[in-house]
């Protein structure tokens, strides 16, 4: 190790950007010795996925907070940008450092990264440990009789509420310990965030962002309180209802690991002790469905390039043209509640998850693009977009995924926006073009007689478009059943 004058911790933070319930800070903290927090901006190493533009964002204000709640509790946030390894081991090697401490991660690129590092350590005499922090259930210690992973959700979910109760969340220390020094007695140098351009500029899109979200760890309680004296309890009706505040909107806070699931769980159950109402276990089976993605990353660590079900490799999808494309990313494809949740993307980073599943099906299944399309777009939209629920949501609706929506069940956006949002309070947000239009012609505007000039017609017919695709299905389904043998 290097010539430092006493001995330190490195903390390493990546997508656990919060003080509360975090055992590697909490373990920093009982170890009283001085301390570097850290967090890498690694874009460069083989595998790991560069953010998208969303993300970018809330990833600037994220890191403002943590920096601020840090220098609250006496230490102080190092950034840094490259690749990781290399990175931490330089600054374990500048302060001196004799343990190495973060929370795990399970993507595949992400693992192999920290293994190399756990390995230096021990070659250099580091303690390197590392903790449970950002899932309920680690991948690997959910498994069925039989020790393989599970590949439908209601028995991994079942699975799990009879396994070890999710343990109770740790309190954010009230103090830290100050500042790890090099062996010259100055701090390491940090980077300025604002060097790392993750905020856009030309133009600033941004304005719908700032609105809606307050990225870091004290909006994450704030919204998790919010959900808990409100929607929770009709969770279960309310989750559909896009114009209604029906969701816990926690999706970017616990992508960014800004609260824990473990807190989220347990606030969950202190404010429903006994008997709580099926909404709540529905709520909880959400938080399940982000474990089982996670479960399918760590298993499949291609999930968001190749096709979970190898035989949708041949799956006749076409290329939409150019205009399609546009059409869909900006909400202008003549069906409301598609372009109702596109613009609602696009304007303040997510999309409530009804709508998402009739706009991806529109994708995939009327205009029959290949589902990677809607994935990539999402990944860089989506503020809450994160490496296993994105690649995996659009695999189950793609009919290409593990306990997948099958390929026939094609989601009507005007059945879908009659259903679930019939005053159209939700349609007149988004698509203001519309607000004059009421009853039927809100849900279908070509009826209107020339009442919403300014709306696009419908770039595809659903009933041709609907056909095509089950035909395409049909195709590849005839490929693979084998012909029947002579006699």
């Amino acid at each position: 190790m290097s010539s430092g004058s006493t001995s330190s911790t490195l903390v390493w933070l990546r997508d656990d950007l919060r003080l509360d319930d975090n055992p590697a800070l909490a373990e920093a903290a009982q170890l009283g010795n001085p301390l570097t927090v850290v967090y890498v901006l690694d874009e460069a190493s083989p595998g790991v996925r560069p953010l998208g533009n969303a993300a970018r964002w809330w990833l600037h204000h994220s890191l403002t907070q943590l920096a601020a709640g840090l220098e609250a509790a006496g230490s102080r946030l190092l950034l840094r940008r490259g690749p990781a390894a290399g990175i931490i081991q330089d600054i374990a090697t500048e302060t001196a450092a004799t343990a190495l401490l973060w929370n795990r991660r399970y993507g595949e690129p992400e693992r192999g990264i920290d293994a190399g590092v756990k390995d230096w350590a021990a070659e250099h005499g580091l303690r390197a440990a590392s903790f449970q922090a950002n899932l309920l259930f680690e991948p690997w210690t959910v498994r069925t009789g039989a020790g393989s992973p599970y590949k439908v959700f209601t028995p991994f979910w079942r699975a799990c509420l009879n396994g070890t109760e999710p343990h109770l969340p740790l309190e954010a220390p009230q103090r830290l310990p100050g500042a790890a020094r090099d062996a010259a007695g100055d701090l390491p140098d940090s980077e300025p965030l604002t060097s790392w351009d993750l905020l856009p500029r030309r133009p600033d899109w941004s304005a719908g962002l700032t609105r809606t979200w307050m990225p870091g760890e004290a909006g994450a309680h704030s919204r998790l309180e919010d959900f808990l004296a409100g929607p929770a309890a009709e969770y279960g009706t309310g989750r559909d209802i896009p114009g209604v505040e029906g969701t816990s909107r926690l999706s970017p806070h616990l992508r960014f690991g800004e609260i824990s699931p473990f807190r989220v769980w347990h606030e969950l159950r202190a404010r429903f002790p006994r008997q709580a109402p099926a909404d709540v276990g529905i709520f909880r089976a959400e938080l399940g469905w982000r474990e089982f993605c996670w479960q399918l990353l760590y298993e499949n660590p291609e999930l968001a390039t190749r096709n979970y079900r190898p035989e949708f490799d041949r799956f006749g999808w076409q290329a939409p043209s150019e205009a399609e494309l546009d059409a869909w990313q900006q909400g202008r494809t003549g069906y409301p509640l598609v372009d109702a949740g596109m613009r609602q993307l696009w304007q303040t980073g997510w999309m409530h998850n009804r709508v998402r599943m009739a706009a991806a099906s529109f994708l995939v299944k009327n205009l029959l693009a290949d589902w990677r399309l809607g994935e990539a777009w999402f990944w860089d939209t989506l503020v809450d977009a994160d490496a296993a629920s994105n690649p995996a949501n659009w695999q189950w609706v793609a009919g290409s995924g593990a306990d997948a929506s099958p390929y026939f069940r094609i989601f009507n956006p005007v059945t879908q926006s009659r259903k679930f949002d019939a005053d159209g309070r939700y349609l007149r947000q988004y698509v203001p073009e519309l607000s004059a239009l009421d009853g039927k012609a809100i849900h279908e505007p070509w009826t209107a007689g020339g009442r919403a000039p300014d709306y696009p017609e419908p770039i595809v017919r659903l009933p041709e478009s609907r056909a095509r695709a089950l035909e395409t299905y049909q195709r590849l389904r005839d490929r693979l059943t084998p012909p029947p043998s002579g006699n």
